[in-house]
C-alpha cells in the first residue's frame, strides 16, 4: 500500500499559536477531499485557502460543516471554531481589485480567533479617500495594508499613523507593474519606516504576521 500524499501538522497550532492551514491551489480535487476527509475523522477544524469554486461545491455537497467564502476563496471546515475577539487592527485596501487578498487576511484572522474591520478603497491617487479614515487608523497598533499598481499606499500610510504597516503587494497591476512586481519594489524600498513587508498577494502570510505580534503582546 502506498504512503499517504499528505502529513497533516495537528500540533502546529499548539506549538505556534496558529492552527494548520491548507492551500488547495495546486492540489487535485480528490487530494482536496482527501484532506478534509482526514478533519472530519479527527473532528478537527480547518482553514482550506485558495479553494476553487468547483472543490467548494463538491465538498458542501458532502458536508454541511463546509464554510465557504467565494470572495476570498478560502473555507473552514467547522468542528469547533472559537468565536472570534474584536481588535482594533485594521486591514486597508488600495482598491477594489485588492478586496479578494484583504479577504483572505480577514478569514485567516477569524479562523484563528480575531476579528478586525476593512476599509477598502483608500488608494493615494484619490488622497482624500484615505484621509477621511485617519482617526480610525490613528488608532490601529497594526494595519495590514494591500495595494497593487506601484504600491504607494504602502509609504502614505505609513508616513500618517503610529502603527505598524504590514504591506501586501497585490498582483492586480500591468505593464511594468504586472503580476504586484513593481508593488512589491515599493514597498521593501520604503522610505517610510514601520513598513513590512510578505509576499505578493499574501493575505494568509499577513494574518499569521498579525496573529503572531498579537499573541506576542498578550503575553507581556
Amino acid at each position: 500500500m502506498a504512503d499517504s500524499e499528505f502529513n497533516f501538522d495537528w500540533q502546529r497550532e499548539s506549538r505556534t499559536g496558529i492552527a494548520e492551514a491548507v492551500l488547495c491551489g495546486s492540489k487535485t480535487q480528490e487530494q482536496v477531499l482527501n484532506i478534509v476527509s482526514d478533519a472530519q475523522q479527527k473532528k478537527s477544524s480547518l482553514l482550506l485557502t485558495r479553494l476553487s469554486t468547483s472543490d467548494a461545491e463538491v465538498l458542501q455537497q458532502k458536508y454541511k460543516n463546509i464554510d465557504w467564502h467565494q470572495p476570498s476563496a478560502t473555507a473552514y471546515v467547522n468542528n469547533g471554531i472559537a468565536v472570534a475577539q474584536e481588535s482594533s487592527c485594521l486591514i486597508v485596501t488600495a482598491g477594489t481589485s485588492d478586496i479578494s487578498v484583504a479577504e483572505e487576511a480577514r478569514r485567516t484572522l477569524l479562523f484563528n480567533g480575531i476579528e478586525v474591520r476593512v476599509i477598502n478603497d483608500c488608494g493615494v491617487a484619490g488622497l482624500w479617500r484615505l484621509t477621511d479614515h485617519l482617526p480610525v487608523l490613528r488608532q490601529a497598533p497594526v494595519i495590514i495594508a494591500v495595494a497593487g499598481m506601484e504600491g504607494a499606499l504602502f509609504s502614505v500610510l505609513a508616513g500618517l499613523v503610529p502603527g505598524l504597516v504590514i504591506a501586501v503587494p497585490g498582483s492586480t497591476g500591468y505593464g511594468v507593474a504586472e503580476h504586484g512586481k513593481a508593488a512589491l519594489s515599493s514597498a521593501l524600498s520604503s522610505c517610510a519606516p514601520g513598513v513590512v513587508v510578505v509576499n505578493i498577494d499574501n493575505g494568509f502570510g499577513a494574518a499569521c504576521a498579525l496573529l503572531k505580534i498579537i499573541s506576542a503582546n498578550n503575553q507581556r
